[in-house]
């Protein structure tokens, strides 16, 4: 990372002390062009009887300055820099700043940062860092996110979305004493945080650290004699080296944690890597697979969940279904004597955060596609997102003479029949179904590939042709035609809510017009969910089924919830959103798989501050939803989690304190198996948290 930003900025040491002094000298400059007159005043305003004060030592140092400046040791005036070097230090610096223009420019283009138009090489520095995972403070102070401490997997990158790098806090024998350098000063920045109506906040847990549960910090002594904020826990020593304090930290003390024995028993499942079958459908390296099962059954997982892909089963003609691999790999899990969790996936792999493979959809299905780009969902700019069909032709028999949900229809009997046994036997005890991008049933409002980055509003994702059709059918039985038409100002992928007149606070989206078209919008939503979920509950008869649903948390903490509604969920702070989709869910007995239930706000505490929002406000309203209409909860984190913190907070999710009803989830999926995973620290931890999971 440092590499890249000194190739992007072309700094060294060298150019550093080049730009300090170019700075002196145009201060030189002004100073010399307003004339000895001011500096003498200066000089008598610092020396003068009782003028100016003289306790600090800076102002003493200052007054110098201003007399090596005026007077030479001969005692005659400084004589002034030639005027051929001034021009040259000003040809230097236009040019400096020409290429920091352009660097600007390009990443404005080319890169979707979000830089002012007045921005400096430190807003770069500060976006480069940041994508990069770092946390930058609005003075300048920068560190590691808790994401990026500890082992990473080798080659490992850090995403900045849904998808961080893989961490590990080991908690199981820590060292004697820490001992780092911190710089003389720190500050300490305020946030402010909005409240929503109506929804239940959890309290912290004990062993949960978060901003809120860390300890008080004493005040200690820092350069020039001040006081300022220190990390230091009590007890630790301070020694001073070349201005920079050397720390003795004691071991931290072991936090209290919650005893899960007796607790309910939680199946735990492992999310096999996106690539275990390849485009040919074959099992890809099926010997290390094996060793790797036999390891996770060693330590009492359950089973696993994998991906069955329409656009590798489905691939070349319709109708002609080829499930090779998946048989092999079934086959597998039935000598283990492990489960299986297998997703219905009528998406493409690749593109976003966390895919390290491209599975795209059926060939047949792109051939389509070609000639009618309205089979996918469509911006406001026209742009198609092939990531999965719109649903606006669930009805439409655009696909080879069949809609989109008989094509879904016929490759879930295709699966029902080929692995009947495995359904017989009770070796498959769920199936998820896909029902949007990523296999969640939401909008793709929030597309990488066309810029998308986090915390970006996103887009509305209503301009094909079949779903503008029934916009306009809606808007002309209302009685206002004219509404039939998308907003014209809910900003683009990457504003903020208060940048645009739609999602701003008293902004259209609580209009006449604003509540008709989210209520359109979400209903399209929820109506596809119900016809998909009601052929799959005959096609797999006798087996749950489960609907997988994304946490959408950044901007939550705002009126309108503006990423929230661009994805099809209308959950503005006056409205639940989640109602509606539950009561959906209940009508076909399917389970909720929820993502984002380890999030906590002290991970990435400047990240949510900045984007307002509250990944555990939501993950309590949807499961409070859930459980209210008496649905089972399924649920699997959406980063990767290796270390105790996060494992704590997931349970304490999925078996709430003291809840009278005993509610708790029905099952959960670790994403997912990799070598970090297998390392033998992690899996300590991994198997520490099964034996909770499992109320042992």
């Amino acid at each position: 990372m440092a590499t890249d930003i000194q190739k992007l900025i072309g700094t060294s040491e060298e150019d550093d002390d080049e730009e300090m002094d170019m700075d002196v000298k145009e201060e030189d400059d002004e100073d010399e062009e307003n004339g000895g007159k001011n500096i003498a005043a200066q000089i008598m305003a610092g020396g003068g009887g009782g003028m100016a004060s003289n306790n600090s030592d800076n102002q003493f140092q200052h007054q110098q300055q201003f007399q090596e400046q005026v007077t030479t040791p001969a005692g005659g005036a400084r004589r002034s820099r030639p005027l051929e070097e001034k021009e040259r230090t000003k040809l230097r610096e236009r040019h400096r700043r020409a290429i920091t223009a352009r660097i600007l420019a390009g990443l404005r283009r080319h890169g979707n940062y979000n830089l002012r138009v007045r921005a400096d090489i430190n807003d770069v520095i500060a976006a480069l860092a940041r994508e990069a995972g770092w946390v930058v403070l609005p003075d300048g102070t920068t560190f590691p996110s808790r994401s990026q401490q500890g082992s990473r997997p080798a080659g490992g990158t850090s995403a900045a979305v849904t998808s961080s790098s893989s961490h590990l806090v080991s908690q199981q024998t820590p060292p004697a004493s820490l001992r780092g350098v911190s710089p003389g000063y720190q500050t300490s920045v305020e946030y402010n945080t909005c409240s929503m109506k109506g929804v239940f906040m959890p309290n912290p847990s004990p062993y949960d650290l978060s901003a809120s549960t860390q300890p008080q910090i004493p005040a200690v002594v820092g350069e020039g004699g001040e006081q300022t904020e220190s990390n230091l826990h009590i007890g630790g020593s301070i020694d001073i080296i070349n201005d920079k304090q050397i720390v003795d930290i004691p071991p931290i003390p072991k936090l209290p944690e919650r005893d899960f024995a007796g607790t309910p028993f939680i199946p735990v499942y492992v999310m096999l890597p996106l690539g275990v079958i390849n485009m040919k459908c074959e099992l890809v390296d099926p010997d290390d697979l094996l060793k790797q099962l036999k390891v996770l059954k060693s330590a009492n997982v359950d089973g696993i969940m994998v991906d069955c892909w329409w656009g590798i089963v489905e691939a070349h003609t319709p109708q002609e279904y080829n499930w090779s691999g998946y048989s092999r790999l079934f086959q597998m899990v039935r000598e283990l004597k492990l489960k299986l969790q297998v997703v219905m996936s009528f998406h493409e792999c690749g593109g976003n955060v966390g895919d390290d493979v491209c599975i795209p959809l059926p060939h047949w299905v792109a051939e389509i596609g070609r000639s009618n780009p309205d089979i996918f969902f469509t911006d406001r700019e026209g742009r198609r997102n092939p990531e999965c069909l719109s649903w606006g032709i669930d009805k439409e028999r655009v696909l080879r003479g069949r809609t989109a949900v008989e094509v879904y229809f016929d490759y879930m009997r295709s699966f029902r029949a080929e692995f009947d046994e495995c359904f017989a036997d009770g070796i498959i005890s769920m199936v998820e179904v896909g029902l949007g991008p990523c296999g969640e049933l939401r909008y793709p409002s929030c597309p990488v590939k066309h810029g998308w980055r986090y915390p970006g509003i996103g887009e509305f994702q209503c301009y094909d042709q079949y779903l503008l059709k029934s916009l306009k059918k809606t808007a002309e039985a209302r009685g206002h035609p004219f509404w039939a038409r998308g907003p014209d100002n809910a900003g683009f992928y990457n504003s903020q809510p208060h940048e645009t007149g739609f999602f701003c606070d008293g902004g259209d989206y609580d209009g006449y017009y604003g509540r008709f078209f989210l209520n359109w919008y979400t209903r399209i939503l929820v109506d596809h969910g119900d016809r998909v979920l009601s052929l799959a509950k005959l096609a797999f008869e006798g087996t749950q089924i489960a609907v997988k649903l994304s946490g959408i948390h950044w901007w939550y903490k705002t009126a309108s919830h503006a990423a929230e509604l661009t994805a099809g969920f209308y959950n503005p702070c006056n409205r639940d959103g989640y109602a509606a989709i539950a009561e959906m869910l209940k009508k076909h007995k399917a389970a909720l798989n929820f993502s984002c239930s380890e999030s906590r706000m002290g991970d990435q505490q400047v990240d949510f501050a900045e984007a307002l929002a509250d990944p555990e406000g939501l993950v309590w309203q949807v499961l409070n939803a859930a459980w209210e209409v008496g649905i089972p909860i399924a649920s699997e984190n959406a980063l990767p989690c290796h270390d105790r913190v996060t494992y704590n907070k997931i349970l304490d999710n999925a078996k709430p304190l003291n809840d009278p009803d005993g509610k708790h989830f029905l099952s959960f999926t670790h994403l997912r198996l990799s070598p970090l995973l297998m390392e033998r620290q992690t899996f300590m931890e991994f198997e520490r948290f099964i034996k909770r999971m499992h109320g042992s």
